[in-house]
């Protein structure tokens, strides 16, 4: 503001208090949080203004040759942000599916162990399952479909593991008490194979990846696009936040370490966005769905992974 009077005495002469609610209220005395946003309003338009304390509130006041032009545009401001802020869409109530969820979660971190036996059956070597599951750019490429899937359930460690089980749970958890855990799942299971497909393209046909990481932040992804077409009306300009923290999360989480697949972590994210946006809208159409919709899905993301691990075993021992 150009300047802010302390004393409580009429207006200098060539000044005039105004009030563009006179209805409101006749006297022009505001609360000092509604005269100081008046005040830079009229700033932006370049209409000098001062406020100054007045009894209980405040006064806006303005030189007498710019009281019609300041009236305007507190008067077009007013009626842009009538409505501001708008109501907020009705929430479904969360599913409370926590415990099947973190279950998803134990059972990876079960299949992980499996990994580290000495699996053989008669008359074969040692399942060797990173070889047959990893995301090998070149063999997706040529055709393996199945490592789009396997290479989401396989591990380089321990740590890895835990990593993506420790951050992947809290947006994994959010997402199915959101949509459900068939949906939800089925979401996450095709961001993370969509991500994989595109991580390949980009690389050399020798590139080699594993982790469910990519799946992780399809999760990211997909929360980000919800966000933005659930409360686009109401964020209005602001409505990239969702994207710019998702992206935070991203660059915080997805690029660190010597043995970071960024571009997996990218196209993950980035497949999870596009999926997201367009189960936004259709949720928004449609509703979510259904237990038994629900259910089925749920079971169709289990044999994907199933039928995916299959073809691997009956390629690594056709």
């Amino acid at each position: 503001m150009d300047g802010i009077t302390h004393q409580n005495e009429p207006p200098e002469e060539g000044w005039l208090a105004i009030s563009p609610n006179p209805d409101e209220e006749p006297t022009g005395v505001f609360p000092r949080w509604r005269t100081g946003r008046w005040a830079l309003v009229l700033e932006a338009r370049r209409i000098p203004c001062r406020a100054e304390p007045s009894g209980d509130g405040w006064r806006l006041l303005v030189p007498a040759a710019c009281r019609e032009a300041a009236l305007k545009e507190l008067r077009l401001f007013e009626e842009e942000n009538r409505h501001w802020p708008p109501p907020l869409p009705p929430q479904h109530p969360p599913t409370q599916n926590s415990l099947a969820t973190l279950s998803v979660l134990l059972l990876l971190a079960t299949f992980h162990n499996l990994t580290l036996l000495d699996l053989r059956l008669p008359g074969l070597d040692p399942i060797d399952w990173v070889a047959l599951g990893n995301s090998h750019a070149g063999k997706i490429l040529a055709g393996e479909w199945w490592r789009l899937f396997t290479a989401l359930t396989l591990h380089s460690g321990w740590l890895h593991l835990l990593g993506n089980l420790a951050i992947g749970g809290v947006f994994i958890v959010r997402l199915c008490r959101d949509l459900g855990s068939g949906l939800a799942w089925s979401l996450i299971l095709a961001s993370g194979a969509l991500g994989n497909l595109l991580n390949a393209f980009v690389h050399s046909s020798d590139h080699r990846s594993v982790g469910a990481s990519t799946a992780v932040f399809g999760a990211v992804g997909l929360l980000a696009a919800l966000g933005q077409v659930r409360y686009r009306r109401n964020l209005l300009k602001r409505w990239p936040l969702p994207l710019a923290a998702a992206l935070g999360i991203l660059a915080l989480l997805g690029t660190a370490g010597e043995n970071t697949d960024i571009g997996a972590h990218l196209f993950g994210f980035a497949a999870g966005f596009g999926l997201g946006w367009s189960a936004g809208h259709l949720l928004k159409k449609y509703g979510r769905p259904g237990r038994r919709l629900n259910t089925l899905l749920a079971w169709g993301s289990a044999a994907a992974v199933i039928a995916a691990w299959a073809a691997a075993m009956q390629k690594g021992w056709g």
